[in-house]
């Protein structure tokens, strides 16, 4: 049992305000995980009043000083790999080998790329008589959600760390406890005292309190688009700086160049992957409508190969995150065979032989519309729609035609797709099943958001930029 029954804050662990706790479920058999303490105003008020105490010192600090920051934080955070892995799968579900290979190692690479970013980030430089100067926000509210829970708060924490800035961070309730044993490591790492901040608790506890602090002075949020949309009115009345990065309904264009078979397999990986719940998983597969019944024969074959089971067994999936989550997925599921989906694989309920749990079936939809419901919204989970295109006209007609813009993915001949690439709305595009790039830039155009996290983009997000004119004036 984990309990996630104190806060860090101003560099210690210390008793919330109130005595309210939520238990947390694991989603491998439905039964309590844990208890985390739910925070409150109060909570905020003190976090926030460290960080704003912290920052005055800290943004001060220089770039020597924080890459050695960053060195022991590194060091720190790989003598915890174990732990983290081994939490991960206890709040998410997440099996063991996706829990161990990339669930938590994805973290530490996050801290290593911005340490390589902030040893040659220019924070000063001229313009003409002008000196342009680069300098930390200030004090961040960050909140993370938990499909990935190290990737999304290293994201966020390192960038801002390296930019000079202090910060709270509110992981979700949902999955906490990988963010306490992060806290940990920060500790052990000898961050200094308010410099980071970690408080427990729901969106109308901590997260409203956060966002509308008038002493926070940016925000940034990984969840829901409606989520999203919240946290930008409640940060309104304070005219502070907002960057999400939200939704994603991610099409994935098959050109008839590429190699069908392959396309079509890396395709269903992709969205496989961590049980769907990835915000840029390519859900919408687009092929050409000679090549489609090829194309859902391919599909079916390798979804078919995905496994589910218990997160300590050899399965590639495990269950998703909550019961909420299992039922969401179910209703739309539903929702595409009652508006004419051709259901190819898997379908409604749970995989035999998995009666608890909340496990779904990798499951792949054909005779697909671009309006049906299950390619309008983001079902978050192991869901695949096929969809034909007659030309590439269509295709990026298709591709464009829906209110997000995380990613994309093209397959084929690569002058051809990178033609089709550069046509595409989306603020990533990812070419012939590329392994992601976490030194590239990512968010999203439309209601997927705004503002760029991961590499060397990150740390421009958490920095506002100061004009001295007349310093470069010749004497």
């Amino acid at each position: 049992m984990h309990n996630n029954l104190q806060f860090y804050i101003d560099g210690s662990w210390v008793e919330p305000s109130s005595d309210a706790v939520l238990e947390v479920i694991n989603p491998a058999d439905g039964s309590v995980a844990g208890q985390v303490a739910l925070g409150n105003a109060d909570d905020v008020d003190n976090a926030v009043s460290a960080a704003r105490k912290a920052f005055e010192s800290y943004s001060q600090t220089s770039v020597a000083e924080r890459i050695a920051l960053f060195d022991r934080i590194i060091a720190a955070y790989e003598r915890r790999m174990g732990d983290l892995a081994v939490a991960i799968t206890e709040e998410m579900g997440a099996p063991q080998w996706l829990a161990e290979q990339l669930q938590a190692t994805v973290g530490v690479a996050h801290f290593q790329i911005a340490r390589a970013a902030l040893a040659d980030y220019r924070f000063d430089e001229p313009l003409g008589a002008t000196a342009i100067v680069r300098e930390a926000v200030g004090v961040c509210a960050l909140i993370t959600p938990w499909n990935w829970p190290m990737m999304l708060i290293a994201s966020k924490v390192a960038p801002a760390l390296a930019a000079g800035c202090t910060m709270v961070l509110k992981p979700s309730e949902i999955a906490p406890f990988s963010a306490t044993v992060f806290a940990e490591i920060l500790d052990e790492a000898g961050v200094p005292k308010g410099v980071f901040n970690l408080i427990h608790g729901n969106g109308p506890g901590v997260g409203n309190a956060l966002t509308s602090h008038p002493e926070v002075d940016l925000v940034s949020f990984t969840g829901s688009t409606a989520a999203g949309v919240q946290v930008a009115r409640s940060a309104a009345g304070t005219i502070k700086r907002v960057h999400q990065e939200l939704g994603g309904k991610s099409p994935n264009i098959i050109l008839p160049s590429a190699d069908l078979a392959s396309a079509v397999e890396g395709g269903v990986a992709q969205i496989m992957l961590n049980c769907g719940q990835s915000c840029n998983a390519p859900s919408r597969m687009l092929v050409h409508v000679d090549q489609i019944e090829e194309a859902i024969r391919y599909a079916r074959t390798a979804a078919e190969t995905w496994s589910v089971g218990h997160p300590s067994s050899n399965a590639k999936m495990g269950p998703v995150a909550s019961e909420a989550q299992w039922n969401k997925i179910q209703g739309l599921i539903q929702t595409g065979i009652d508006e004419g989906a051709r259901l190819v694989t898997g379908g409604l309920g749970r995989p035999d032989g998995l009666e608890t749990g909340f496990y779904v079936k990798p499951t792949v939809f054909a005779d697909v519309r671009n309006d049906m419901t299950i390619a309008r919204e983001e079902i978050f989970g192991p869901v695949l729609v096929i969809i034909a295109y007659s030309d590439e006209e269509e295709a990026v007609r298709i591709a464009n035609d829906t209110v997000y813009g995380l990613s994309a993915y093209v397959q084929g001949e690569r002058d051809a797709a990178n033609a089709t690439a550069r046509r595409l709305r989306a603020g990533q595009v990812l070419l012939n099943n590329a392994n992601l790039d976490l030194a590239a830039p990512f968010g999203g155009y439309k209601q997927s958001g705004n503002g760029r996290e991961w590499g060397p983009m990150a740390i421009a997000d958490f920095l506002e930029i100061k004009a001295i004119v007349g310093l470069n004036e010749a004497d």
